[in-house]
């Protein structure tokens, strides 16, 4: 009997246009070839090749693909979430390697630099020569990055940068960081700013994260500012306040959405070949009626998170997205993806929590995307804010 895929069950045939077609196509064979092959190794090691990934990354214009000029490719929105949906589909790692060089580091030089700082860093951001990294989160400040203790003093026409930053993707082995600073503690989050800051300033160091149980294939590191002096250019000109980074947040959670999708998706792949090949008293275990009310509810989850994440990329290239559209996209997608990866881990059983197969990986990974780039508490608090009008955050 004919066999549908999620794809062909939802008729998605003629939801993507040509290029955007490609763009999948070409992730995705990237993927198959180069990825697959090392990427339970790498998890299993706790590691992750950065520098040879960055220069192949880079040749296929992943990096910043949706910016424009620098050598940046400038493609739609809904392009470079798709990207990350097939990035992700072979490790969550992968994904975020990709979304902090471009959705976080590049944006906000792109959106906020001056025009020294992105002749400098862009170009070769771009190629995978440079590697970024995004300072915001702090050992006892996440959620409310308003109370963060980094600090940046003047000193003359310098600046002077003290402070910790925790849980930073790429850090032990970036190139340049993007630093967020509070400059005047009388003013709350509204003096905050952001530094271009090369890692091989004095003061500077990064330390890397050990013992991880999730995001294996990702390069996790505190980063440490001690006395870290800087010119008065190395200060982001075009943003002050909290707009500067939570805009950048907002770049990076727009790749979940599509991202999540993706892990999601490979989970299910594999759950329904397993279903076809393993046998269970005498017959397919895809042919048993419990297996198949699972198979259905979650091909019906990921077709619906697909069509979510479409569509809010349809909304972000016409400019009318809203930050608390995002949040939708990023609570929902996420959520149903552990939800999906959880329960494959059940269909392929003893074997799910090997590393032969990808579902107790995607499953592991997603703990980590489903409190990153804001908590599903904190969006569901941003969502409620715009349901009722009422700010509960405090």
């Amino acid at each position: 009997m004919a066999r549908s895929s999620v794809d062909e069950l939802f008729g998605f045939a003629g939801l993507l246009d040509d290029e955007e077609r490609a763009i999948v196509d070409t992730v995705a064979a990237y993927g198959a070839k180069s990825l697959r092959p090392n990427i339970a190794g790498w998890f299993e090691d706790g590691t992750l090749p950065v520098a040879e990934l960055a220069r192949e990354l880079g040749e296929l214009g992943l990096f910043g693909m949706h910016l424009d000029g620098y050598g940046c490719a400038g493609t739609s929105a809904t392009a470079y979430g798709l990207a990350c949906m097939e990035a992700e589909a072979v490790d969550s790692g992968l994904r975020s390697f990709i979304s902090v060089q471009g959705s976080l580091s590049m944006f906000a030089i792109h959106a906020f630099g001056s025009s020294d700082q992105k002749d400098q860093w862009l170009p070769a951001m771009a190629k995978g020569e440079a590697i970024g990294c995004f300072g915001l989160t702090e050992p006892d400040f996440g959620s409310n990055p308003a109370g963060m203790r980094t600090a940046a003093r003047r000193d003359g026409d310098d600046w002077v940068l003290n402070g910790t930053k925790m849980w930073i993707t790429n850090g032990p082995v970036a190139d340049v960081a993007i630093v967020w600073a509070q400059t005047d503690p009388d003013r709350a989050g509204r003096g905050i700013r952001g530094f271009v800051v090369p890692t091989d300033t004095p003061g500077f160091s990064a330390n890397e994260i050990k013992h991880k149980m999730s995001l294996r294939a990702s390069v996790t590191g505190e980063l440490v500012l001690q006395d870290v002096r800087l010119p008065a250019d190395a200060v982001l000109p075009g943003v002050e306040g909290l707009r500067g980074p939570l805009s950048c947040l907002n770049e990076a959670r727009f790749g979940i959405v599509f991202g999540a999708v993706g892990a999601a998706r490979d989970s299910l792949e594999t759950a329904l070949r397993y279903a076809d090949e393993r046998e269970v008293f005498d017959k397919p275990l895809g042919g048993f009626q419990l297996t198949q009310a699972k198979l259905a509810d979650m091909a019906l989850e990921v077709g619906k998170a697909f069509l979510l994440a479409v569509h809010l990329g349809r909304l972000k290239d016409a400019g009318a997205i809203r930050s608390e559209q995002i949040s939708l996209g990023k609570l929902n997608n996420v959520r149903e993806a552990i939800a999906v990866a959880r329960e494959c881990r059940t269909i392929l059983g003893a074997n799910g929590i090997t590393l032969e197969y990808p579902v107790i990986r995607h499953a592991n990974n997603l703990e980590s995307v489903l409190t990153y780039e804001g908590t599903s508490e904190m969006h569901q608090l941003m969502i409620g804010k715009a349901l009722t009008g009422f700010d509960a955050f405090r």
